[in-house]
């Protein structure tokens, strides 16, 4: 049998993969490049990182700073760390295979420590995402003073992915998993469903990367678009969109619009259903 890591890993990588084939417009995708990074540099980024990320017995803040070098030793650049900020305490939970997977998640958040800040925080300033800057409190270029669930906590109201601590994940739980198992009752191809679920995070909330980059105003005008996208998906085979996603898709990336966090979310929900298909059944009470 798969030893239990190396089937987390597997699942990761099956996320990412997932994730890169749907043409998510102003992300990179295997349809198109995008902000100076291509499909393959994520795919490559996806196999770097996953044993690091899936790694038995280590903290969520090792898995982070582990797998963020990975990347940056497979690709020298910052591809995947929101994925991995998300991932990382979703990986923690399933090991060892939990009974509930959403009860094991919240030990793992309630468990963060000040080494668990400090190592996320040299990862974050390792990887220098997009927008970051020099913050009155808890600076991730300077040491950490509070645990890393609490500095997440304090910076969930401006920043999606923080959010996710916070609040359990309820983003992945509440509303990226129903999307996904409803496309997928839908229709037969992947592709269509990571598509939904990521026009439903798109859509639901201005994404705080986009934000941070261009502003509340531009982030509202991406999310309605998105929302108009979002209605036609039930009523018009999904081949028909594909045009007109990817005329959008090019309009955004001509702009520098990225809506990241939307991206990383997607990521986050397809591997926490993948954990959910893999772990025993009364996993998936949570």
């Amino acid at each position: 049998m798969t030893p239990w890591p190396e089937q987390i890993a597997a699942a990761f990588r099956a996320a990412c993969r997932d994730e890169l084939d749907a043409p998510k417009p102003g992300n990179v995708h295997v349809f198109a490049a995008g902000h100076g990074m291509t499909a393959v540099d994520f795919a490559r980024s996806a196999d770097a990182a996953a044993g690091p990320l899936s790694h038995s017995g280590m903290r969520v803040g090792t898995r982070i700073a582990s797998a963020v070098e990975a990347t940056f030793a497979a690709v020298g650049a910052n591809t995947n760390l929101g994925i991995l900020l998300l991932c990382a305490p979703l990986a923690a939970a399933a090991d060892p295979p939990p009974h509930d997977l959403r009860a094991a998640l919240d030990a793992v958040l309630a468990a963060l420590d000040i080494d668990d800040a400090n190592l996320a925080f040299r990862a974050i300033a390792r990887a220098a995402p997009a927008g970051l800057g020099r913050a009155e409190r808890h600076d991730v270029f300077l040491p950490a003073t509070v645990t890393l669930k609490q500095a997440m906590v304090e910076a969930g109201d401006r920043d999606r992915i923080a959010h996710q601590y916070a609040s359990g994940f309820d983003d992945i739980f509440a509303l990226g998993e129903p999307v996904l198992t409803a496309a997928l009752a839908r229709t037969p191809h992947p592709r269509w469903a990571t598509l939904a679920v990521y026009l439903g995070f798109l859509a639901e909330f201005p994404d705080s990367h986009i934000v941070r980059k261009h502003g509340a105003a531009v982030a509202d005008e991406t999310r309605r678009t998105a929302a108009t996208f979002l209605r036609r998906m039930p009523s018009v085979e999904p081949d028909g969109l594909l045009a007109d996603l990817l005329a959008w898709d090019a309009a955004l990336k001509h702009g520098g619009i990225n809506p990241g966090t939307s991206a990383d979310l997607t990521v986050a929900t397809l591997f926490a259903h993948r954990l959910r298909n893999i772990l025993p059944p009364s996993a998936n009470s949570g």
